[in-house]
């Protein structure tokens, strides 16, 4: 069963807008059109739900457009994200440990804690 972009739109939560961006933008392919009307196949939620996920996971246009087309490319462009995300997760746990420290350090200044102190010079050795 297809369905119209308003009821695409409802499913994904995603405006109308949006999923008409990603078609001139070659991201969704154009859909069958009835008496001038877009109508989708139930895969379409699925792709805008791919894409949400990698608008989220940080990619751009671009690099949603790359991860579609060629292989060698795409593999190498994976690979690059997967690197930029691992480091982002390094990154986040870093502050979450300095954010559960500042919740329980008695010190004013943080900085002058000596725990603190300490973890940030275990994070300059370690990479």
């Amino acid at each position: 069963m297809r369905m119209t972009i308003g009821q695409l739109a409802e499913i994904t939560d995603v405006p109308a807008s949006a999923i008409r961006f990603w078609e001139r933008n070659g991201l969704l392919p154009a859909p069958e059109r009835q008496s001038g009307q877009r109508r989708y196949p139930p895969s379409a939620a699925d792709r805008i739900v791919l894409l949400r996920k990698f608008q989220q996971a940080g990619l751009s246009l671009a690099e949603v457009r790359e991860f579609q087309e060629d292989q060698p490319r795409r593999q190498a462009m994976i690979r690059a994200k997967i690197a930029e995300i691992e480091q982002r997760m390094v990154d986040l746990d870093h502050a979450h440990q300095l954010l559960t420290h500042a919740l329980q350090c008695g010190r004013t200044d943080i900085v002058t804690c000596p725990t603190f102190r300490e973890q940030i010079a275990s994070w300059s050795e370690s990479g």
